[in-house]
């Protein structure tokens, strides 16, 4: 299993981040105590905008992909919908998520609806992601 996330598609130049080089990203990203948006969920996460802002999308980009190798999972969500609310958990305890923890990163939407009931329902909420595609269009979903 991979230890990096991937930002891959259409962007200027795709990246490759560890859970360490995320926690160094500016604090106003960090969600030090996830449990405060996300009941029953510890650890710490960085806000999809300010990946956004760091690894800027094309202009033309509409939807992000979120990819599972581990399972084969996949969810094509709209950019304008999720980039307010997506998360992205990194680390548990102060380590890197563990596959039982559902790791190596996990993707929340913060108040998901329940599953099947909205684009940004909690089906979308990915354990074991290792790669966020920018796409122009809708890609991959198996949800």
């Amino acid at each position: 299993m991979s230890r990096h996330l991937s930002i891959c598609g259409s962007l200027k130049q795709a990246v490759d981040l560890s859970a360490g080089e995320l926690d160094r990203l500016p604090e106003e990203g960090q969600i030090r105590d996830l449990n405060r948006l996300f009941p029953k969920r510890n650890g710490d996460g960085i806000r999809l905008s300010l990946l956004l802002e760091r690894f800027p999308p094309s202009d033309d980009v509409t939807h992000l992909t979120l990819h599972a190798r581990h399972d084969g999972f996949s969810a094509s969500l709209p950019l304008n919908l999720v980039r307010e609310v997506g998360v992205i958990q990194y680390q548990q305890d102060g380590q890197p998520l563990s596959e039982e923890q559902g790791g190596p990163f996990r993707f929340l939407i913060e108040q998901a609806a329940p599953c099947k009931t909205d684009e940004l329902d909690a089906c979308a909420n990915v354990k074991y992601l290792d790669e966020i595609e920018y796409s122009v269009g809708k890609g991959k979903d198996t949800r």
